[in-house]
């Protein structure tokens, strides 16, 4: 039989296998000079041969590669003859970069040849790939589980907060927290001017001088109905620059506000500020949102409850206390009275000439004519007084810790205000009114709540049967 060379069975050489193996290979000398590559590495990098053979391996790496290879690869592969998978970057010509796993055996100096290293280079741009993919799904996995718990942790803390107060404070600290920012802030609408806090406002972290006019991050944020983020500083320059002097003087690098939206509308801003640069992740974003949004429900729940406690304690139609709650308030100042042993006093009025009024202009002029009425008594007693409505033209003052003669004046107050004339309503019909004043000026002998205002209504009896438009007094 006759001996066919190698390329004529169709079975490659082995030259051929390692020029176009399906990795990289290199060998290198002793010096780490590259004294041959093969056509794979040659059609991944884009190098021509020359570039390669009888250059230092390591000029082919970028800096870090080619210092981590002579610092920590060279040393195990003198003394232990290999390393394994080795992860590097290679450099490109044109200026682009290749990841790739090494692998590198010392083959030791035979037979007269000279010591040399083979080096075989593989492709990992793929495998970096699904890396970052599943990176990726991690970190998604990762702010899900995240996100879920601080807001379980937030429905049930901002579920027991009673107050406004409470509930910002609660909000505050879960954004703090869960966000790792350096601080954050709730500035919530003012529901008089629809507003959010002005520059004298202490909740605002990012207050400018009050001439100070520009874009604000959180009034975009209001206007989007979206997260806003500045990433940095030169962002806050760029985009919104009344708050950027702002955010270096604080130290503060980056922000992030939220809107918190009700049923009816914007109710405020939740922010975010960071000591350093930020760009927020989309699990980070969703979890401002829902977060903001949590916070907004659960103010919405307060500001509810606190008008049904307001419209269960005061009356409808002139804001004023109504029945229930002055009698706890006298309940309570009779306590007070004994306790400090200083007088208080009670005023009962009832209107003179109202009925003429309601009648002759009807009802809609007659409620006006109250509500103006308890306007006129509350502008005429101290702020710790209590004014009420005890039923259709009827009102009681209580008032602690006033003196006999004081208690005379604010009668008089009264009757002036209530006698000044009333808009849509002609001189004809005069509106007055007739007040009994109820004394209580000997703590330790004060007789019970119920007695002081028998004996205040009684008095007002007297003023009404005396002529009306006056004032009579019982000390009890």
């Amino acid at each position: 039989m006759i001996a066919r060379p190698a390329a004529a069975s169709g079975r490659p050489s082995s030259a051929e296998l390692y020029d176009r193996a399906p990795c990289g290979q290199l060998a290198t000398d002793p010096a780490g000079v590259v004294v041959s590559v093969n056509s794979t590495f040659l059609d991944w990098t884009g190098y021509r041969r020359d570039q390669v053979v009888g250059s230092p391996l390591t000029r082919l790496l970028p800096a870090g590669s080619s210092l981590f290879y002579q610092t920590r690869c060279l040393p195990i592969l003198r003394l232990e003859g290999s390393v394994r998978e080795v992860s590097l970057t290679v450099s490109l010509p044109d200026g682009g970069s290749l990841p790739v796993l090494l692998n590198a055996t010392t083959l030791p100096a035979k037979d007269g040849d000279p010591e040399v290293t083979l080096v075989a280079v593989f492709d990992v741009t793929t495998r970096h790939g699904y890396e970052r993919e599943l990176l990726a799904a991690c970190r998604t996995a990762e702010g899900s589980e995240l996100r879920v718990r601080v807001l379980q942790q937030a429905s049930a803390t901002f579920g027991s907060a009673r107050t406004e107060e409470s509930l910002v404070a609660a909000l505050e600290e879960t954004a703090r927290a869960a966000l790792d920012a350096a601080r954050s802030s709730v500035l919530l609408l003012d529901p008089a001017t629809g507003t959010l806090p002005s520059s004298a406002g202490v909740l605002n972290p990012l207050n400018a001088p009050a001439y100070a006019v520009g874009p604000r991050p959180e009034a975009e944020a209001l206007r989007l109905g979206d997260v806003v983020a500045v990433t940095d500083l030169d962002d806050a320059e760029r985009r919104f620059p009344v708050v950027a002097a702002a955010l270096e003087d604080a130290r503060l690098e980056a922000l992030t506000a939220t809107p918190m939206y009700g049923d009816d509308g914007p109710l405020g801003v939740l922010l975010c500020l960071f000591g350093r640069r930020r760009d927020p992740h989309e699990h980070e974003t969703d979890l401002q949102r829902a977060l903001a949004r949590q916070g907004a429900q659960s103010l919405q729940r307060i500001r509810l409850q606190k008008r049904l406690q307001h419209m269960a304690l005061h009356d409808g139609l002139t804001g004023l206390a109504n029945r229930e709650l002055l009698l706890n308030r006298l309940s309570q100042a009779h306590v007070a009275t004994i306790d400090s042993r200083r007088p208080m006093a009670v005023l009962f009025l009832d209107l003179d000439g109202f009925k003429a009024i309601n009648d002759l202009l009807g009802h809609a002029v007659g409620d006006a004519v109250l509500t103006r009425t308890a306007q006129r008594l509350r502008s005429v007693v101290r702020d710790g007084d209590t004014v009420a409505r005890y039923g259709g033209d009827e009102f009681v003052i209580v008032c602690e810790d006033l003196a006999a003669d004081a208690a005379v004046e604010l009668a008089e107050r009264a009757l002036t205000a209530v006698r000044e004339p009333l808009p849509g309503v002609p001189p004809s019909l005069p509106l007055t009114a007739s007040i009994g004043v109820a004394r209580c000026l000997h703590a330790c002998d004060l007789p019970d709540p119920d007695a002081v205002m028998l004996a205040a209504d009684e008095a007002m009896y007297r003023a009404k049967r005396g002529g009306k438009d006056r004032q009579v007094v019982i000390d009890v």
